[in-house]
């Protein structure tokens, strides 16, 4: 049975807990955004703009935005596709992660299937590739070339090997020997895996990030669904392609034998700095252990003035009408108070003062 080999680094170690402190300030905030839909949806579409233009989508990110929305873009017809594609992959997974949580709930475990590698890159390559290619592993040998010298930089197993080799990873993945480790690495294991053995003749990289992203959001580490680590990915490129290179040359004959701790510092880091930017969305929110004792555990939605609100009075410890009037420029004192007296019926401020002298802390 394939079981991996990495060394778990200090670097490692300090992603891992900037990535359990991050989940746990955004998973138990007391105050969230009222518009954490919109956040949500906003990573999905970088999701699917960033998981294609890095293998080569030339669509924006407003015109993969438009194309979602169902307006006619002017672009070609494979970058179309490929952004359809890859919003249905989530969805996909939604669905995918919905029942096999379903599942768990009644003690079936969550079980990790060669069908759902196979249904993620067939849904991935719809009308990209031939229907004989889509969700069957390869049948031919593939190479990378470096595009200026001809060097190979990259030879996969052979094709008789794939499926072997797949079924050997489901059964780790599914094994108690597997379950022993952490999600997160569960998920970077299984997204090195896919890139690396290169079952398909085209889709790896979609389908090795969707299958990672089922892995970690099934296992808990969805965290809102807030972030999108493909954004990591698109952005960081060079270094991306280069934690997954360095990864195969630590034995290029054997696969088995490979040390996966470049790759895995590589993906924790990724996460851990994509987690901290949500963090700080949230963390304005979050306030102190009274606001969330005297909520009883539940969360307050928030909308966008009232948020600016409290953050102004969280910072400086109280706040006057006079300063909050700078704060919602165009915003007539009437509708400032109208959400001061929201937040007040919420008890989550109090007023102190009167007339003129009137000030608000938090309650």
């Amino acid at each position: 049975m394939y079981s991996p080999k990495f060394t778990i680094t200090n670097k490692i170690l300090g992603n891992i807990g900037a990535i359990e402190a991050c989940r746990e300030i955004i998973d138990n905030a007391p105050l969230i955004p009222y518009y954490e839909k919109q956040f949500r949806q906003e990573a999905a579409l970088s999701t699917v703009h960033h998981g294609t233009h890095i293998e080569g989508n030339e669509l924006s990110f407003t015109q993969a935005e438009e194309v979602l929305e169902g307006k006619n873009v002017v672009a070609a017809e494979r970058d179309i596709q490929e952004v359809i594609n890859y919003r249905n992959v989530l969805k996909y997974l939604d669905k995918e992660i919905e029942e096999k949580l379903k599942a768990k709930g009644k003690g079936e475990g969550i079980v990790y299937t060669e069908e759902q590698i196979l249904k993620i890159h067939s849904i991935a390559m719809e009308r990209l590739v031939p229907d004989d290619q889509r969700g069957c592993f390869r049948k031919v040998q593939v190479i990378l070339r470096n595009a200026q010298t001809g060097e190979v930089v990259f030879r996969p197993p052979p094709a008789p090997e794939v499926p072997y080799l797949v079924d050997e990873f489901l059964k780790w993945l599914n094994s108690e020997e597997g379950r022993e480790i952490h999600p997160v690495f569960r998920s970077a294991i299984a997204h090195y895996f896919i890139s690396s053995v290169h079952p398909f003749t085209d889709g790896d990289g979609r389908t090795a990030r969707g299958f990672a992203t089922l892995i970690l959001f099934a296992e808990g580490y969805d965290i809102k669904r807030l972030f999108s680590l493909e954004e990591y990915f698109d952005k960081n490129a060079f270094k991306y392609y280069d934690a997954l290179r360095k990864t195969d040359l630590t034995n290029e004959k054997n696969f088995a034998e490979r040390d996966l701790t470049i790759w895995l510092e590589f993906f924790t880091g990724a996460l851990s700095i994509e987690l901290e930017k949500i963090k700080e969305k949230i963390r304005r929110l979050s306030l102190d252990e009274k606001i969330k004792a005297k909520l009883g555990g539940k969360q307050v939605a928030l909308n966008e003035r009232q948020m600016k609100i409290m953050e102004y009075i969280e910072s400086r410890g109280q706040a006057t009408m006079r300063e909050l009037k700078p704060l919602l420029p165009m915003i007539s004192e009437d509708t400032i108070l109208r959400e001061i007296y929201a937040l007040m019926k919420q008890k989550l401020i109090k007023k102190k003062g009167s007339r003129k002298a009137v000030k608000y802390i938090i309650r």
